[in-house]
């Protein structure tokens, strides 16, 4: 079975090994990455597992910000992605966990039927503390989320998904793939959810804009669980703060985005069925003095970034904001003032 993974990138250097070893154990067998703007490594590195026929780099091809949307339209049509059995659409801080038979996609798509498509809920990991970055399996540091039933104050949570080759596909998005309009209901993708069920109509159809993306998590995740590192360590959600907003100073820091993911309530190390196997993987793509000194590279200028960034007021200010921020989701918290409870 082939099965490519499609991302987008940007200064993710010191996680690119991680994600690659881990979706090739899992079954993924290609990856495509577009990177844009990186002054990590992270290119040169992608360029380096490239040319060892380990992945597929190609720039970006956005010419305005919308770069997800862009580089998944082209990605539709590479043969990398046409000729794949299978193709997932994920980010490099998302994990496929799965949870039935031998722990890997083909057992997912076999406990599930065989569908068409198959969306797999988010499970937001917390911080955990951790304050400096470590160059160690992101999955074997952060064990804490949220309950895996609720997020942010709804049941619903946001999904990522696998799709089979012949999806009748208008375009991919970033969370679900779309089929076409106007196609008879006989003639509508099977689609079911990390249970093995059927997806709810309005999600199938995308006829609720406030459920096109995701559904309720609960009872849907038997078969596998989608594990989110968002924050990562403090230093690495810094850097990421960063890379998204390069002209912060003179402006207020809002810490919502940290806040609705830091919420360490409940503890699954389930993942960590992966982790004597990873290891033995990321050695083994390290036992290449090329890919491990890029690696190392990568490292180095996140460190040093980090660093640079702790020189400004503003992020002196953002780190002290977020080592003091309440570990209460302002959902949850805004509930409470309004009973008039204490936490």
């Amino acid at each position: 079975m082939r099965v490519t993974a499609v991302t987008c990138v940007k200064n993710e250097g010191p996680f690119l090994l991680e994600w690659i070893a881990f979706n090739r154990l899992i079954g993924v067998t290609d990856h495509l990455f577009y990177s844009n703007d990186c002054d990590d490594g992270t290119d040169r590195l992608l360029d380096a597992l490239a040319a060892r026929g380990l992945v597929q780099h190609l720039p970006n091809p956005a010419e305005g910000r919308n770069y997800q949307m862009e580089a998944l339209k082209h990605a539709a049509k590479q043969d990398i992605v046409t000729e794949a059995d299978w193709v997932w659409v994920a980010d490099v801080d998302e994990f496929l966990n799965i949870h039935v038979g031998d722990n890997t996609i083909p057992a997912l798509i076999e406990a599930c039927g065989n569908p068409q498509a198959i969306s797999v809920n988010f499970q937001f990991f917390a911080n955990d503390d951790v304050e400096g970055f470590e160059d160690r399996p992101v999955i074997g540091q952060f064990t804490r989320s949220h309950n895996p039933d609720l997020w942010g104050g709804e049941s619903a949570i946001e999904v990522k998904s696998l799709m089979r080759h012949d999806f009748p596909l208008k375009y991919f998005g970033a969370h679900r793939p779309f089929f076409r309009e106007k196609l008879p209901p006989k003639k509508r993708p099977s689609w079911t959810d990390g249970s093995g069920r059927a997806v709810q109509h309005k999600f199938l159809v995308a006829a609720n804009p406030r459920r096109i993306r995701k559904f309720p998590a609960q009872g849907a995740r038997a078969f596998a669980t989608l594990n989110h590192y968002p924050l990562r360590s403090l230093d690495s959600y810094l850097v990421k703060n960063d890379r998204g907003d390069v002209n912060r100073e003179n402006r207020a820091f809002d810490d919502t985005y940290w806040r609705e993911r830091n919420d360490p309530a409940y503890q699954d190390v389930s993942i960590q069925r992966y982790l004597p196997k990873l290891e033995k993987a990321l050695a083994e793509l390290k036992s290449d003095p090329v890919i491990k000194a890029l690696h190392d590279e990568a490292c180095a200028l996140h460190r040093a970034k980090r660093d640079d960034l702790l020189t400004r007021s503003a992020y002196q200010d953002m780190r002290d904001q977020l080592l003091n921020a309440s570990k209460l989701p302002p959902e949850e918290e805004a509930m409470i003032a309004r009973l008039g409870l204490e936490a």
